[in-house]
């Protein structure tokens, strides 16, 4: 017997996938990523003051990391999902709505907005910014209602449109993303720290870029609305023909003295995944950190995948787990409770049929699948013959975009609670 069928042998693989998901949130937890970056960060000379703004999932605890961890006077303000908050003393965290935006949010963008007045060239703004910040900072720009917004960010939601697309809309409806924070700050230096939930990491997309110069434009803005068909109301129309919704650009002298930092990324989690793995004995392969499409599309593909290496050693020799990482999308024709991760399992499941010594996980990283309870998802050999036990049509239930409902019924929902971090998707497929 070789050592790594010694070691597939000893596995418990229900424990190991749950082992890796919580070693790949844990990588890209604020408490452990945030206090080796502030520590670069020099404080205000002078009569320089230091005010914590920031936006995301993970805004809270990454308010709580500068709490603990910065050097000298802070005050300000973060907004943060409905019960993601942390024991804050100095700054303020106040709680709105996601995925859909809400007045809670409105009202806290507005503020911030009015924290952010009269700064000096001498002040420093610390700009705390996760995923989830572009829902969480709803603050239409004039002449477009908080109603329009919901509107639009609901269809984009089930319109299958990419993170890219739906943030440069978001960006263009805005008066406070796309770079506008951080004109409001000027004259004052901003730092910008950031965990990206975003494929490839790109700062300026992340929770739609508030104190980033934003390349894109109105018309980059209308062709995504008129790409998926959103219904758009007269008033986001003339907003964008006209170029008033126009961003911060590159270039612009206003954010010259800005610095930015993304802290944590979708690879530091799956690496940190994939010595989980290692440590048990077997051999990790990580497949891509951004991965993207349509989530039933990427289940039919690592599908595809582990079968080949099950019956062929091809391309990896088993037993072996496979890991990817990046955001999947789901186009919404069903009336089931979703969540991409969720999806993304349940069509997997449906291409193994049962195919033996395979198991899966597929979670998001914020603990929160889509708008459920859970983060995710585990699959088992024996998960269709369990549903097969309790009459669930597990093909039907997929048209149906019903992933919870599925594993919910086989009691193979991951529930985590709120992580307060966020990189996004975390899949990982076990093969012995």
């Amino acid at each position: 017997m070789t050592i790594a069928n010694s070691a597939a042998n000893s596995i418990k693989p229900r424990q190991l996938l749950l082992d890796m998901y919580q070693a790949a949130v844990d990588a890209v937890s604020a408490t452990k990523c945030l206090p080796e970056y502030l520590a670069r960060i020099p404080a205000p000379s002078g009569k320089g003051r230091t005010l914590v703004i920031g936006a995301g999932k993970g805004a809270a605890a990454m308010a709580k990391a500068v709490e603990d961890h910065w050097q000298g006077d802070i005050s300000g303000l973060v907004v943060t999902r409905y019960a993601h908050g942390a024991d804050c003393k100095r700054i303020e965290v106040v709680e709105a709505s996601h995925p859909v935006p809400d007045e809670a949010g409105r009202k806290a963008a507005a503020r911030m907005l009015e924290l952010v007045q009269g700064l000096t060239a001498d002040d420093l703004v610390l700009c705390l910014i996760s995923g989830g910040g572009s829902a969480l900072l709803a603050l239409p720009a004039p002449g477009i209602s908080l109603e329009q917004k919901q509107a639009i960010n609901k269809a984009l939601l089930r319109s299958g449109a990419n993170i890219f697309e739906m943030n440069c809309v978001r960006k263009h409806l805005s008066a406070i993303k796309g770079g506008r924070l951080a004109l409001a700050c000027a004259p004052a230096r901003v730092v910008t720290l950031m965990i990206s939930d975003i494929p490839g990491d790109d700062p300026g997309i992340i929770a739609s870029g508030p104190t980033l110069a934003d390349p894109t434009t109105c018309a980059d803005a209308l062709a995504v609305l008129r790409k998926y068909n959103i219904e758009t109301p007269e008033a986001i129309l003339k907003h964008l023909e006209s170029g008033a919704g126009e961003t911060a650009k590159p270039g612009d002298p206003r954010l010259e003295r800005n610095q930015h930092y993304v802290i944590a990324t979708a690879q530091d989690a799956l690496d940190a995944a994939a010595a989980t793995v290692v440590a048990a004995g077997l051999t990790p392969y990580i497949l891509s950190d951004e991965m993207e499409g349509e989530a039933r599309d990427i289940g039919l593909a690592h599908a595809a995948l582990a079968r080949q290496i099950a019956r062929r050693g091809q391309p990896f020799s088993k037993p072996c787990v496979v890991i990817s990482g990046g955001e999947t999308t789901v186009t919404v024709r069903g009336k089931g409770r979703g969540g991409r991760n969720a999806e993304f399992l349940l069509s997997l499941a449906t291409a193994l049929d049962g195919f033996p010594d395979i198991h899966a996980i597929a979670c998001d990283t914020d603990g929160i699948d889509g708008s459920e309870d859970n983060a995710g998802a585990i699959y088992q050999p024996d998960s269709m013959r369990k549903a097969a036990e309790l009459g669930l049509r597990p093909r039907a239930m997929l048209d149906n975009n019903d992933g919870y409902g599925f594993f919910s019924a086989l009691g193979d929902l991951v529930v985590s609670g709120p992580t307060r971090t966020n990189v996004n998707d975390f899949r990982a497929i076990l093969i012995l």
